[in-house]
């Protein structure tokens, strides 16, 4: 029997770990610059501690296979081959000889300016009030431009529940060190907003939907790094305060980010993954390595199914929020339903909170194909109970389209007044 391998916190530099990274404030301005001379090769081996190029043959699989420079070459590119192609209009071709009626295609729209570029960034700042700076974004954009597009689109997903308008709107931080505690670093926050920088990216809107599944060569790399999506400041908090004390149990995990990220936040967060997927670098070492359905079934059982539970409806008020990253569509090669790896999870939850980092769109990348997640909530699990209280964009890959969705039931779960809309944005009408 081989050897069990041991524990190395990132794939090829066995000497790396997170909490001195984090820490170490003079690499990160260093990787500031090197980001800023669109050097992403130099930036990941210089935060990751990676071998020369030449000793570092590690193939990073996601939506393609890649090494880094492969990577690094094809952001040389630019714009060539449609790689900055993310917003499109339909176009009709011009009709043919034979008669044949004219086909409508995509006629891809001109990059955002950089301005654009860096307004819907600073959505996202800790040091700004999100829906302040999404207002902005709406109110500084020009008539039918594209920012303007974006913006409306932004805000017309935006939700949280008019009971929690007063916890969960988080408030921008000080940027006086005197009157502020230190936030703690997200390092993936970076590597991203290079990103939409480089690749000319200003959002998501109708105009990116219709591009369709299209990605970059960049994204396997900031996934085998930091993970599927990246959390923002607004997102930890949010969920921190509807943890009210209790743990978050983060099942998929993959390589733990939110985990790690929600421990610097003060949550007791625990990690659950299947490892069925490798990702180069795994950011906390106790993951529970368990099938997620099983994991919370187990705890059921250890609970006990009345544990804490409200009358005869099952909801246990003082189980952990259960956050699902990236919840995989399934389905199609992989057999049984689309959307079944989501519905296990939700069947074997016994808590109140559930939270979910996926499309806010119908582009099939998580959750469940043609729909989102606040659509089959809506549709398929109201009837337990279950009421969408949050729905807020984070910070997006080119291309993607995410958010952070919570949905509480039992006493938790706020009551609807009369006349108020469960499933629309309700902080986009405010004076800008």
């Amino acid at each position: 029997m081989a050897p069990k391998k041991s524990f190395t916190y990132c794939e090829g530099a066995p000497s790396w770990n997170p909490a001195s990274y984090v820490a170490d404030t003079a690499l990160h301005e260093r990787t500031e610059k090197l980001l800023e001379s669109d050097n992403l090769q130099s930036a990941i081996a210089a935060s990751f501690s990676l071998p020369p190029p030449r000793r570092d043959s590690y193939v990073y699989h996601a939506i393609v296979s890649v090494t880094l420079p492969e990577v690094q070459h094809v952001i040389s590119l630019g714009r060539q081959n449609g790689l900055h192609s993310w917003y499109f209009a339909p176009s009709t071709a011009s009709p043919s000889e034979d008669s044949t009626p004219p086909r409508q295609t995509l006629a891809p729209l001109p990059p955002p300016p950089r301005a654009d570029t860096e307004a819907y960034l600073s959505i996202f700042d800790a040091h700004t009030s999100t829906s302040s700076a999404l207002r902005s974004f709406r109110s500084n954009a020009k008539k039918a431009s594209l920012r303007l597009e974006i913006a409306e689109y932004l805000l017309s997903k935006r939700y949280i529940h008019p009971a929690h308008q007063h916890t969960l709107e988080i408030p921008k931080r000080s940027s006086k060190k005197a009157v502020r505690p230190k936030l703690p670093p997200n390092p993936y926050l970076a590597f991203l907003n290079w990103s939409a920088r480089n690749l000319e990216w200003a959002g998501p809107g109708p105009s990116s939907a219709l591009a369709g599944a299209r990605a970059h060569h960049v994204l396997p790399i900031l996934m085998h790094h930091f993970g599927c999506a990246s959390p923002s400041h607004e997102a930890l908090e949010i969920l921190r305060t509807l943890a009210a004390g209790r743990g978050v149990l983060d099942v998929g995990s993959g390589g733990g980010y939110w985990t790690f990220m929600l421990r610097s936040y003060g949550v007791g967060a625990t990690a659950v993954d299947n490892a069925q997927s490798e990702w180069r670098v795994t950011w906390v070492s106790d993951t529970v390595v368990a099938e997620g359905a099983e994991f919370l079934k187990k705890r059921r059982r250890e609970r006990g199914t009345s544990a804490g539970s409200e009358s005869d409806s099952g909801v246990d008020p003082d189980e952990a929020v259960l956050l699902l990253v990236y919840p995989i569509v399934g389905g199609t090669h992989a057999g049984g339903q689309d959307g079944d790896f989501t519905r296990s999870m939700m069947d074997a939850f016994t808590g109140d909170t559930l939270a979910v980092v996926g499309t806010q769109n119908r582009n099939g990348y998580t959750g469940f194909r043609g729909r989102s997640m606040d659509e089959y909530v809506e549709q398929e699990r109201a009837g337990d109970g279950w009421v969408k209280v949050v729905q807020v964009a984070l910070p997006s890959f080119p291309g993607k389209d995410e958010a952070l969705f919570v949905f509480q039931r039992g006493s938790r779960a706020p009551k609807m007044e009369a006349g108020v809309d469960s499933g629309g944005s309700n902080d986009n009408n405010e004076g800008t």
